[in-house]
């Protein structure tokens, strides 16, 4: 995990410019190379099949599914998995989520789940795969190329952030 580099590996940081991308924006920005996607999850019912359903829309609306390849599928899925760790992670352990954020890069999918929580996320350690329960911080560690949490500098509350690879 980490918790020093809040952006994405290719990013470096909210733009600052006039080109419609950063955090402010609410859908698909003018530029095809970074784009942000935002959804609000704060007093909603069935807040993970909703993250789910959403996150499945950016993939088709972004090329990656349907899927041409075993590959992509793959990928795919693992986006999906991971969004539905992370919202099912704020429900249970941090009072629920409040946001939802998909930021696609050149190289890499950024997901982003805001939470009021006060706890930080980790992997159980020592990982028991015949337990039932406490895997989805692992599956996020497994799956992802990095992840962490950035705490809210304005009060309580955190963002914890996943990147995965693009498909090639």
């Amino acid at each position: 995990m980490s918790t020093t580099r809040p952006y994405a590996a290719d990013d470096r940081g909210p733009d600052t410019g006039d080109s419609g991308e950063g955090p402010g924006m609410d859908g698909p920005g003018s530029s095809a190379q970074r784009q942000m996607l935002r959804l609000a999850l704060s007093g909603e019912s069935g807040i993970v099949p909703r993250a789910r359903d959403f996150t499945r829309q950016a993939l088709q609306e972004w090329g990656w599914l349907p899927a041409s390849t075993a590959d992509r599928r793959a990928a795919a899925e693992d986006v999906l998995l991971v969004v539905s760790e992370l919202v099912t992670n704020a429900c249970l352990h941090a009072g629920g989520p409040e946001e939802l954020r998909l930021w696609r890069h050149p190289k890499a999918l950024r997901l982003e789940v805001v939470d009021g929580g006060s706890g930080d996320p980790a992997p159980r350690t020592p990982h028991r795969s015949g337990r039932p329960g406490g895997h989805g911080m692992f599956i996020v560690q497994r799956l992802c190329l990095d992840w962490g949490v950035v705490r809210n500098a304005e009060g309580p509350g955190k963002t914890v952030w996943a990147e995965l690879a693009a498909p090639a």
